[in-house]
């Protein structure tokens, strides 16, 4: 077992996006567009805290391969020990002024979820999750645990975008916001810290990259929750996801997805 201490990787996680914090609703901030059609935004704080969390992790565990969504993947990431990275899930808030963006570091081991971090800068929020060490750092709240939601109806629903379900997908995401009792939008990172403290119930999403979810999932399972894709199989590879409070409601979900 990799001897990590999971506080130290808060503090390696919460300093790594202090320039970041500093260029934040700035005119400071460089814009560039990855895609050739569309847009996918990355500013020179999403490499500048890629490359600042790799150099201080490798300073703390040595050398392990990363996954990261800037730099790329280095090393073999699928046996062992490996390292993911989204060094600022929520892009496109962050260049928008909006404060629900994060930044999050997983731990694989032989490709699986074994360690995750969740840090809001502006909220100055950390969750985390490794082994028996799990919680939540925050000015405003110390809960850290699902909440009981086990009916559909009853139900509090957060999704980044609707945009993410097109075709058959769409009918199936109305169907879930027909079904539960409030659907709120925008968010990215932030949702899933807000099911790991209950607040609320429900987390369905799409199009999601390995680097987007995988270090979620350990933080969502400590607190009581389950996370699948929208079939109810494991997620390693990202698409869609589920994330649910109690075993009950994400059944329900799924059924309500599928039918």
């Amino acid at each position: 077992m990799l001897d990590i201490d999971p506080l130290a990787i808060n503090d390696i996680v919460r300093d790594a996006s202090v320039k970041a914090l500093a260029l934040f609703r700035t005119n400071g901030v460089d814009v560039q567009n990855k895609l050739a059609g569309g847009f996918d935004p990355v500013t020179h704080a999403d490499r500048m805290i890629e490359s600042n969390l790799r150099f201080k992790l490798r300073e703390l565990v040595g050398e392990l391969p990363v996954i990261g969504e800037e730099e790329g993947t280095t090393g073999d990431p699928s046996a062992g020990y490996a390292w993911i990275i989204d060094p600022i899930d929520g892009t496109r808030a962050f260049i928008s002024g909006q404060p629900q963006w994060g930044t999050l570091l997983g731990l694989l081991h032989d490709g699986q979820p074994l360690g995750g971090w969740l840090h809001l800068p502006v909220l100055h929020e950390t969750f985390w999750a490794l082994g028996d060490s799990f919680g939540v750092r925050s000015p405003t709240t110390t809960r850290f645990g699902t909440s009981e939601c086990t009916r559909i109806a009853d139900a509090t629903m957060l999704s980044t975008d609707p945009a993410m379900f097109a075709g058959e997908l769409e009918k199936a995401f109305a169907r879930m916001v027909a079904a539960v009792r409030l659907t709120r939008y925008s968010g990215d990172c932030h949702n899933y810290g807000l099911l790991a403290s209950g607040d609320v119930d429900l987390v369905v999403e799409n199009q999601m990259q390995p680097y987007d979810i995988l270090p979620l999932i350990p933080i969502i399972e400590a607190a009581g929750g389950i996370v699948t894709d929208g079939h109810g199989a494991p997620i390693l590879s990202g698409g869609s996801v589920v994330a649910a409070a109690t075993p009950q409601l994400h059944e329900q979900a799924l059924n309500v997805l599928n039918s």
